[in-house]
């Protein structure tokens, strides 16, 4: 569980209701017909923009928002440099042994194709491209929560002039002005949160996170390389640091990198 994300938006949400509650009821910023508006033309027109199998893989990569854990830059140069030793002393194909320990799945495969005996240079050509096709998919998720973003305030916009209209032609009724200046209000309210507090921050959290990944798994297929090649441990580590942030350029070998 990402504490960041869920905290943000339970912070947002809760420093909402506490201000509302502060000035009267929160009931006063419940009304079902500008939650139809905005939420329902928001889903149409995400729909109208993309095929429903985008849309639905994109609630998979949200999952990366919320939940997602993988092993650190340090822990996987550590792992790589532990492989590169082991396979130079025994073989390539020592490092069967130790596939069992790795649960990436990129990690595995790249682990798998070497003991598998492919070529340095095949490798990373292969694994280069399922990484860019790995970077257009995490895109395309977090695209498809910008465009739920833009089309949120747009839709709130919508209600707004639905509600003014509405307004505009009871005006000999006092009575129904409330309601239709409800909906004029909360459909702009609405939209901009569905925009600011939701949408526009996951699709940040999953840009983040997909450049993150993406170094990872980089940092992977050059250390696999490196084992390929059959490069001194110390000079590989010494190559793989160049990924981490210098104060954490810790050397397995008793040396600051």
């Amino acid at each position: 569980m990402d504490l960041s994300t869920l905290l943000g938006i339970v912070a947002s949400f809760t420093l909402m209701v506490l201000a509302i509650l502060s000035g009267g009821s929160i009931f006063l910023f419940v009304n079902v017909p500008s939650v139809i508006i905005v939420v329902g033309a928001t889903i149409g027109s995400t729909f109208i923009h993309y095929p429903f199998r985008d849309i639905f893989g994109a609630t998979a990569v949200c999952k990366k928002a919320f939940f997602h854990r993988e092993p650190t830059l340090r822990e996987t140069v550590e792992q790589l440099v532990r492989f590169a030793g082991k396979a130079r002393k025994e073989g390539i194909l020592a490092l069967q042994e130790v596939a069992g320990e790795v649960q990436d799945p990129f990690f595995l495969k790249s682990l798998q194709m070497a003991i598998d005996g492919l070529e340095a240079e095949d490798l990373r050509q292969m694994l280069e491209r399922e990484i860019e096709y790995i970077q257009e998919r995490h895109e395309e998720g977090a695209d498809i929560f910008v465009a739920m973003g833009t089309y949120a305030p747009a839709m709130g916009m919508i209600g707004t002039l639905i509600g003014l209209v509405q307004m505009l032609q009871t005006m000999n009724d006092p009575s129904t002005i409330g309601p239709a200046m409800a909906v004029a209000l909360l459909t702009t309210f609405y939209g901009a949160i569905i925009a600011n507090v939701i949408c526009m921050p996951i699709a940040g959290k999953l840009r983040n996170r997909s450049q993150k990944e993406i170094l990872r798994k980089t940092l992977i297929v050059e250390g696999m390389r490196c084992v390929l090649v059959g490069e001194n441990p110390r000079l590989m580590e010494q190559r793989l640091h160049v990924f981490l942030a210098p104060k954490l350029r810790e050397s397995s070998f008793g040396k600051k990198g």
